[in-house]
């Protein structure tokens, strides 16, 4: 393997339910900063949309960041297939362009594919990275650094693919940042029309099931409340000051595992990333795995009984006391707030 033969940093674009997702477009931004980091490379961005997609939706990639959308037509693929997707993104990609990286969204779907593609390509693949960066030490290098959690995210690693390409990692959503829409950035588009005749999916698809209505996307609020195990069984406290305030319902790695509340509210490394306007942390100590989870929000507003308490850190205001306590008041003090006479 020819090393220099590589290229370029390509991007997989997952459509889901008629757009394409916003943990794909966050990479498209990640892309973007690492090749405008080292213009020297003369690196672009390449994104990867297979199936019978609208162009609308192609374009979408190019107004977040990409320099070329590889486009891999067919009106008969209209779904996820693990079989076809990985076989296309191999045979009509990797081994046609030779991208030195690509990144896949840490998604259900990423998840599935990208080890399918490392396999077959006989190459690495660092999973759930949350930092990028190309090597410090030689400004001319495109070796990838990855950092990624380690042992219950209680270290962490950075790993390198120095032998091998392309080189391969998924970055899980709320991460990274996607840029603005730009409707006036210039890109092309390179439309493929492939074949899938030969391909033998061993999967048949049933039936597309919705989501259940009760499970919480807490990565697309703006205001989340979090608690962590000091709130213990009293996660409704919680709730009604969500309801007041519009917010959605987080939660410390702890309280999960105590299984106060169920998983799909977790916060932090081995939760989910967000990214909201306003994060309030209450009862939650704000250890390392949980910070990196939230750090990133505009405002964050820690309620704490440790006035030592690493969240305090963070937080742009902190109260020192028992969250079970202020957070009725506050809930209250809003109450009457809405209430009041005009």
């Amino acid at each position: 393997m020819d090393i220099k033969e590589y290229k370029d940093i390509y991007v997989f674009c997952e459509e889901k339910d008629g757009a394409i997702n916003d943990a794909s477009l966050e990479l498209l931004g990640e892309a973007r900063r690492l090749v405008e980091n080292r213009p020297q490379l003369g690196y672009k961005v390449i994104g990867v949309a297979i199936g019978n997609l609208d162009e609308d939706l192609i374009n979408e990639i190019g107004y977040h960041g990409a320099d070329k959308i590889i486009w891999l037509y067919n009106k008969d693929i209209n779904h996820y297939s693990t079989e076809i997707f990985t076989t296309l993104f191999v045979d009509e990609v990797i081994k046609k362009d030779k991208p030195d990286i690509v990144l896949i969204p840490a998604t259900v779907m990423g998840r599935d594919l990208a080890p399918r593609i490392a396999a077959r390509c006989d190459t690495g693949l660092t999973a759930d990275a949350t930092k990028l960066e190309f090597d410090p030490e030689n400004e001319n290098s495109s070796l990838l650094y990855v950092t990624r959690p380690a042992f219950g995210g209680n270290l962490f690693g950075t790993i390198v693919n120095e032998t091998k390409r392309p080189q391969m990692t998924t970055i899980r959503p709320g991460v990274m940042e996607k840029l603005p829409k730009d409707a006036s950035r210039q890109f092309e588009i390179d439309k493929r029309e492939v074949s899938i005749v030969n391909i033998n999916d061993p999967v048949k698809l049933v039936e597309v099931l919705p989501r259940d209505h009760m499970a919480v996307d807490i990565t697309k609020a703006d205001i989340i409340i979090s608690g962590g195990r000091g709130i213990g069984d009293n996660f409704h406290i919680l709730e009604e000051c969500a309801k007041m305030i519009g917010a959605e319902v987080g939660a410390s790695r702890g309280a999960v595992d105590k299984g106060y509340i169920a998983k799909d509210h977790q916060v932090g490394q081995t939760g989910k990333t967000v990214r909201p306007k306003v994060y309030i942390a209450c009862g939650i100590s704000g250890a390392v795995q949980h910070l990196a989870g939230m750090e990133k929000s505009d405002f964050i507003i820690a309620i704490n009984k440790d006035p030592d308490a690493p969240i305090f850190s963070v937080a742009n205001i902190g109260f020192v006391g028992d969250a079970l306590e202020i957070v009725p008041l506050i809930t209250e003090e809003i109450k009457k707030y809405r209430e009041r006479p005009y």
